[in-house]
C-alpha cells in the first residue's frame, strides 16, 4: 500500500482511507443499512491486513457506535503507532442548546466523548464536520488549537464548506499563531465536481491534503443506472445529493459503464481511479459493507488512466448545484 504525506504536514497516510460511517448499531442513527460490530470487524481486519492505515469516523455516526466499534477493532488488529485515526465533530448529539456546533464548549465535550468511545488518549486528526455559521471562527480555531496543545489531537482538519470559509479559517489561525488545518474532507466524484472550481486549487496552493468523501457517489458510479440495492432506498442523506441533475448523472454513469466494459474491470474501480488521479487528492475515503467493495478499492490503485481516458469520463459533466455543505 502506497503512503502519502497529508498535505504539507509530516503525517503519512495510506492512499486509501477506510470510512467508518458504514459501521455502527443500525437502530442508533439514520443509517439503518450500517453494519453491527460482528459484521464490521472482519472488514476492518481485512483493511488493516491490506495495508490501510488511515481510518475516518465521526461522533455523529450511529450515535457514536461507529467510534466504539472502530476503537475496539483497531485495538485488536493494529498497533496504535502505525495507524492514523480521524474523527469529526459538529453534528448534534442531543437536543440541548450546546450539544453540537463548533463552540468552545461543544468542541471540548465532543473530543472527550470521542476519545472515551474510541478507547484512546488522542486522535491523529480531529476535523470539523461542517462550517458553523453561529459561532465566530476565532472561537472555533482557538478551541481546536487548545485541543491540539492539550495532546488530545495531533492535527486538525475540515470538511465540506465554501472555499472562502476555509481560507478565512486558515487566515485566522495564522494571524493568531494557532494550529492550521492540514486537510480538507470534501465531496468529490464524477457526478459532483464543483470542488474543482475553487476548493481544490486553494488546497493545492496552500499545501492542504484532500481526502474526498463519497468517491463513488454513494454507489451510483459502481453499477449501471437504475440498479437498486438494499441501501439505496434507506440512504436518506444520499437521496439529497443526487436528485437535481439526474439526466446528466445518468449520462456520466453510462460513460463509466462503457469504459469499464472496454477495459474489463468493474465500474467501481474505474470511477475510483478517476478520483485518485485528481491532482491534490491524497486519499479517497472508501465505504465498504462487503469484501468486494474493499477488493475493488484496492484494485483501483493499479488502474492507470490516460489523459484521453480522463477526458472521456469528464466530457458529459455539466455544472451542478452545490451539494453536501449543509
Amino acid at each position: 500500500m502506497e503512503l502519502k504525506r497529508l498535505g504539507n504536514s509530516g503525517l503519512r497516510v495510506s492512499r486509501l482511507c477506510l470510512g467508518c460511517m458504514s459501521f455502527g448499531v443500525p437502530d442508533r442513527g439514520p443509517h439503518s443499512w450500517s453494519l453491527d460490530e460482528e459484521a464490521s470487524r472482519p472488514l476492518i481486519r481485512r483493511a488493516v491486513e491490506a495495508g490501510i492505515t488511515f481510518f475516518d469516523t465521526a461522533n455523529a455516526y450511529q450515535g457514536g457506535t461507529s467510534e466504539e466499534i472502530i476503537g475496539r477493532a483497531l485495538k485488536d488488529f493494529a498497533r496504535r503507532d502505525e495507524i492514523v485515526v480521524a474523527t469529526k465533530c459538529f453534528m448534534p448529539w442531543g437536543r440541548g442548546p450546546n450539544q453540537g456546533g463548533l463552540s468552545r464548549k461543544a468542541i471540548f465535550q465532543a473530543i472527550d466523548d470521542s476519545l472515551r468511545r474510541l478507547g484512546m488518549d488522542h486522535v491523529d486528526l480531529f476535523q470539523i464536520h461542517r462550517w458553523d455559521p453561529h459561532t465566530p471562527i476565532e472561537e472555533t480555531m482557538e478551541a481546536l488549537h487548545d485541543v491540539v496543545k492539550a495532546g488530545k489531537a495531533r492535527y486538525i482538519g475540515a470538511s465540506s464548506m465554501y472555499a472562502w470559509q476555509f481560507a478565512k479559517a486558515q487566515a485566522v489561525a495564522e494571524r493568531h499563531g494557532w494550529t492550521r488545518f492540514i486537510s480538507m474532507q470534501n465531496h468529490l466524484n464524477l457526478l459532483y465536481r464543483e470542488e474543482e472550481r475553487e476548493m481544490l486549487p486553494l488546497c493545492r496552493d496552500q499545501g492542504v491534503g484532500v481526502i474526498p468523501w463519497s468517491p463513488l457517489a454513494r454507489g451510483r458510479l459502481a453499477r449501471p443506472w437504475g440498479v437498486e440495492t438494499w441501501r439505496t432506498g434507506r440512504d436518506i442523506f444520499g437521496g439529497t445529493l443526487y436528485t437535481r441533475m439526474e439526466e446528466n448523472d445518468r449520462a456520466i454513469v453510462a460513460d463509466v459503464e462503457r469504459m469499464a466494459a472496454e477495459r474489463g474491470i468493474p465500474m467501481a474501480q474505474l470511477a475510483l481511479a478517476w478520483v485518485l488521479a485528481v491532482p491534490g487528492v491524497t486519499a479517497p475515503i472508501i465505504g465498504v459493507t462487503r469484501d468486494a467493495h474493499l477488493d475493488d478499492a484496492i484494485a483501483a490503485l493499479s488502474v492507470r488512466l490516460t489523459h484521453e481516458d480522463i477526458a472521456r469520463l469528464e466530457a458529459a459533466y455539466l455544472p451542478h448545484p452545490v451539494a453536501g455543505h449543509g
